[in-house]
């Protein structure tokens, strides 16, 4: 993974990574019209702690409120500058533990993508210094949860009743992965 430095304009400490297919740059509010379809997918955001967008000016909304100790890379094709999912980070230690979301476009499901995005902000975040990032996901969410678990993530707990949603309130399950444990590619 190469780093570079975060174009003009961009977010702040959020520089652009690059993997074998990818180029993850900060995502901006114009990425919002690539990324409507999958924010207005029912099924897609059922595990979301939204409902499904009704908007792209919804969609829009939502991006530009992103900020504070959180950063978001769009997630593209080399060559290619069309957002297809974002990796968004959240430090809630500082220097020290980072929570960890992403999204990807149905299209793209099934093609290592995710892993690839994922990971290489995962590379990132230990390489800033971070000793331990951690996610939460529905219980239920087994696309997510098994991501996680590829990627070395360990289940660290289980949440009851945590989180109300456009779905009810819901369980959370957290899942953590130490710097002395990451390595990717998993060998297994």
């Amino acid at each position: 993974m190469a780093t570079a430095e975060a174009p003009r304009g961009a977010a702040r400490g959020t520089p652009v990574l690059e993997t074998e297919r990818l180029r993850l740059r900060p995502r901006e509010v114009d990425d919002a019209e690539a990324m409507f379809p999958a924010y207005s997918d029912a099924e897609l955001m059922i595990w979301w702690s939204s409902a499904p967008h009704g908007s792209v000016e919804e969609t829009r909304a939502d991006f530009a409120r992103l900020g504070g100790d959180w950063r978001a890379w769009a997630i593209t094709r080399k060559g290619d500058d069309t957002a297809l999912g974002f990796v968004a980070t959240g430090e809630k230690r500082q220097g020290n533990v980072t929570e960890i979301g992403y999204m990807l476009s149905r299209e793209h499901w099934g093609t290592g993508i995710a892993a690839e995005a994922v990971a290489a902000v995962i590379d990132q975040i230990f390489a800033e210094g971070q000793r331990r990032v951690f996610a939460d996901t529905d219980p239920e969410n087994v696309q997510s949860r098994g991501l996680l678990e590829r990627l070395g993530f360990k289940l660290e707990g289980h949440l009851r009743a945590e989180w109300e949603t456009h779905i009810g309130v819901r369980d959370t399950t957290l899942y953590g992965l130490l710097r002395e444990d990451w390595q990717w590619p998993r060998r297994t």
